[in-house]
C-alpha cells in the first residue's frame, strides 16, 4: 500500500465536521483529476483510485454513524 494510504480506523477517530471538510476536498480533487484525466493531463492515474477509495471510507463511517445514532433513538 502507498504512503498516503487512509486506515478506516483513521477516519473513525475524527469528527463529523473535521470528516465534512475533507470529503468536501476530496471531491473537489477528485472534479479535477477527471478533468486532468479528460485533457490528457493526467500524470498519476492512481490517484483517481485512492481519491474514488478515500472518499467511500469517509461515506462508510459517516453511514455507520446515521444508522447507529437512529438506532439509539428508536431504542428510548
Amino acid at each position: 500500500m502507498g504512503k498516503n494510504t487512509v486506515k478506516a480506523a483513521d477516519v473513525r477517530t475524527k469528527t463529523e465536521k473535521e470528516l465534512e471538510t475533507r470529503l468536501a476536498e476530496l471531491r473537489k480533487e477528485q472534479f479535477n483529476l477527471r478533468f486532468q484525466k479528460a485533457t490528457g493531463q493526467l500524470a498519476n492515474t492512481a490517484r483517481v483510485t485512492h481519491v474514488r477509495k478515500e472518499i467511500a471510507k469517509i461515506m462508510t463511517v459517516v453511514g455507520e454513524r446515521s444508522r447507529s445514532a437512529t438506532a439509539k433513538t428508536k431504542k428510548k
